[in-house]
């Protein structure tokens, strides 16, 4: 069974969202929340569906483009079980994973090439959280 991912973007990161889509689709099964065009749109109309899916459990990991990556980021971590990270590098998207057990990413699509975007996702994807002294930090992000 194929692992689900959930993804979202606005208008600036469409070309980008429909490229980690295509390289994904053959090993997972990826759910589209849009947006579908190079039209301006209001990004949380795609993003709180999306986070909703992860949230749920509908979704594994989810992963969001624009044009900063930061109100994709912003919206989603807006829901109380999501943990969004800005990846604007590889790195970035492993420590994320390891460190903070982040379960969406936010890609900057404005300032990363597409190569670089790829990479970010599969570190991302690929990459457990470590628990240990990390879990304690992550039990205390959430505030009711």
């Amino acid at each position: 069974m194929k692992r689900k991912i959930a993804i979202a973007g606005d208008h600036a990161g469409f070309e980008y969202k429909e490229i980690i889509k295509k390289h994904l689709e053959e090993q997972f099964e990826v759910h589209d929340f849009g947006t579908f065009s190079t039209e301006s749109v209001d990004y949380p109309d795609f993003v709180h569906p999306a986070a909703t899916s992860v949230e749920k459990g509908d979704s594994e990991l989810g992963i969001l483009i624009c044009g900063s990556g930061n109100g994709v980021q912003i919206t989603a971590n807006k829901h109380q079980k999501i943990r969004c990270a800005l990846c604007w590098m590889p790195e970035i998207a492993v420590l994320a994973r390891q460190h903070n057990d982040a379960n969406m990413i936010s890609i900057p699509a404005r300032f990363i090439s597409k190569e670089q975007a790829i990479e970010i996702v599969n570190n991302f994807l690929s990459t457990d959280f470590e628990g240990g002294r990390h879990q304690n930090r992550v039990d205390k992000i959430a505030f009711c």
